[in-house]
């Protein structure tokens, strides 16, 4: 059982260290800390990509920016992911159609202060089954990278 202490944010609650429970009982403790929040109605993890307590608090006043610029960072995101993955210059409805599709799945939060957003294709008409885009901000919020992950 993991000794690790629980970390708690006034705004983004308790984060715990992450483990798995395998099928013979055996429990696995991760080298990162979580969360769930819910925002505008979805359930949302947050994660610190560290086993440290010390360099996890410290990384929870980014994942707190990161939360409070979703009003405006979700649409950077979304057009991030369109015109990353677009031929030519993307259109109007094909942005608007990712803003309304691409959901909130994971923010995660690294050391090194950069930030990764995962999202989910919620109509699955986007990305095949089992595939996501993540959007990659620089400690200053800018989109450094989109990728595709599974």
């Amino acid at each position: 059982m993991s000794d690790a202490p629980e970390i708690t944010h006034p705004e983004l609650g308790a984060f715990r260290r992450a483990r798995t429970e395998l099928l013979d009982g055996e429990i696995l403790d991760h080298d990162w800390y979580s969360a769930l929040i819910e925002i505008d109605g979805e359930s949302v993890e947050l994660t610190a990509a560290s086993g440290s307590p010390e360099e996890v608090r410290a990384m929870l006043p980014r994942i707190a920016e990161t939360v409070q610029a979703l009003p405006t960072l979700r649409r950077v995101l979304s057009d991030a992911v369109v015109t990353g993955f677009s031929e030519g210059e993307p259109t109007a409805a094909e942005l608007d159609d990712a803003a309304s599709d691409l959901e909130l799945q994971t923010i995660a939060a690294h050391p090194d202060g950069t930030v990764t957003v995962h999202l989910d294709d919620s109509c699955g008409e986007h990305f095949p089954e089992g595939y996501w885009p993540a959007v990659h901000l620089d400690r200053d919020g800018a989109v450094t990278e989109v990728t595709v992950e599974a």
